[in-house]
């Protein structure tokens, strides 16, 4: 399948002849992606208010990042974001220049949240936060500036899994409503699932097969065939919830060159047979990752405008 030239590039730099993250200590990968957002992807120049805040999370104190175009002329409408990384790597910082981008094309206030990693803490930590951080971001809403009416979830591969879990569970628990849901290649079932694209692109584009593997037995704490895989909860399996109607308006975009782009695919069709208006967006070229990278792939900034328009639409 051929990657946009502009990709190619990119992943030439990153990727060739580095050792593979699923052979680095957890501590050691974290430390590259790190060095890698800061050194490689730009910020966008126009000011924003960006404030830390700790926040009472199930476990603890939980960081979160608030992002807030200036000069408000009333209640914006808010983002909570999930960052993506496996639930292993990345953090508030790997995903900044993403969030800001958010908040400006969406004029929109951001709440990224700093979830529990595995394999420190394992699921449900993740999914545990994000829903604490979520019910946070919608009772404190009108101090942040923003409309509890007018909330999207919103998050990128393992934190496009998390948004699909937090609304599963507030439409389970009866909990505030979000507008809709920016799925950004999540991840919505277990590696073993047997989907095409993990054979189309399991070496060679950015997230292997194998790292893939990696992540989820660091989540899970421990390798599970597809017989186990199956009994896994849709908190952490979106894609094998028995029900998704309820579900908020979905935009779902999937790149193509990307292992997880058949089941970021399936879901967005459970979506829309269950009656939930989903729209799916496939990204000519694009490889796992490609988001993160405003200001250097074209593809990017392609995807990040579309998903700013649907925000300000969805919540107009």
């Amino acid at each position: 399948m051929p990657l946009d030239p502009q990709v190619r590039e990119l992943l030439d730099r990153l990727v060739v002849g580095r050792p593979a993250l699923n052979t680095l200590p957890v501590d050691v990968g974290r430390r590259a992606y790190a060095e890698s957002s800061a050194k490689l992807i730009p910020k966008p120049d126009a000011p924003l208010d960006v404030a830390d805040r700790s926040i009472d999370g199930p476990a603890g104190p939980l960081r979160v990042r608030v992002y807030r175009p200036p000069h408000a002329a009333g209640p914006r409408p808010m983002v909570v974001f999930f960052h993506g990384g496996g639930w292993v790597v990345c953090d508030l910082d790997t995903h900044d220049a993403a969030c800001r981008r958010l908040a400006l094309g969406a004029d929109a206030v951001v709440v990224s949240v700093d979830y529990r990693l595995a394999p420190e803490h394992r699921f449900p930590a993740a999914p545990d936060d994000c829903a604490a951080a979520t019910r946070w971001a919608f009772a404190n809403a009108a101090s942040l500036g923003a409309d509890p009416a007018r909330v999207v979830l919103a998050g990128d591969s393992a934190g496009g899994n998390l948004a699909c879990a937090v609304s599963l569970r507030l439409r389970d628990e009866d909990g505030p409503r979000a507008r809709g849901q920016l799925l950004v290649y999540p991840v919505t079932d277990h590696w073993s699932a047997g989907f095409p694209s993990y054979a189309e692109f399991a070496e060679g584009y950015g997230l292997t097969r194998d790292v893939m593997g990696w992540f989820w037995d660091h989540y899970l704490g421990e390798p599970l065939d597809a017989t186990r895989a199956a009994a896994l909860s849709p908190q952490a399996v979106p894609l094998r919830a028995p029900e998704l109607r309820g579900l908020p308006p979905a935009l779902v975009l999937t790149a193509e060159c990307d292992v997880l782009r058949d089941e970021g695919e399936a879901y967005a069709a459970r979506l829309r047979e269950a009656g939930v208006d989903a729209t799916l967006e496939r990204c000519a070229g694009m490889h796992h990752g490609f988001f993160n990278w405003g200001g250097v792939l074209d593809g990017a900034d392609r995807a990040i405008a579309r998903a700013c328009a649907w925000i300000r639409a969805t919540t107009a």
